[in-house]
């Protein structure tokens, strides 16, 4: 510990961090985290519609369970009743 205070320039970081922003070392590093970005985004966005999927399937059959229920059948008598 005592020799990186007292040699600090092997303490510092790497020619990526600390070089020129307009290199293609600094450019493919760019490229590598905004594809990993859109990787991620991809994914979550999959994830994200299966559940709006599954959210409306849901709604959908129970507003058909709701209607089968509630709406009396063609077949009955207008006076009948339904248990």
């Amino acid at each position: 510990m005592l020799t990186l205070v007292a040699a600090p320039q092997s303490a510092l970081a790497c020619a990526t961090c600390y070089g020129a922003s307009d290199s293609d070392l600094a450019r493919g590093m760019n490229w590598g985290i905004l594809s990993l970005l859109f990787i991620v985004v991809v994914v979550l966005s999959g994830i994200g519609s299966f559940f709006v999927y599954l959210a409306k399937r849901s709604a959908a059959v129970e507003a058909s369970k709701r209607s089968a229920v509630s709406a009396p059948s063609a077949e009955a008598e207008p006076g009948e009743t339904f248990k």
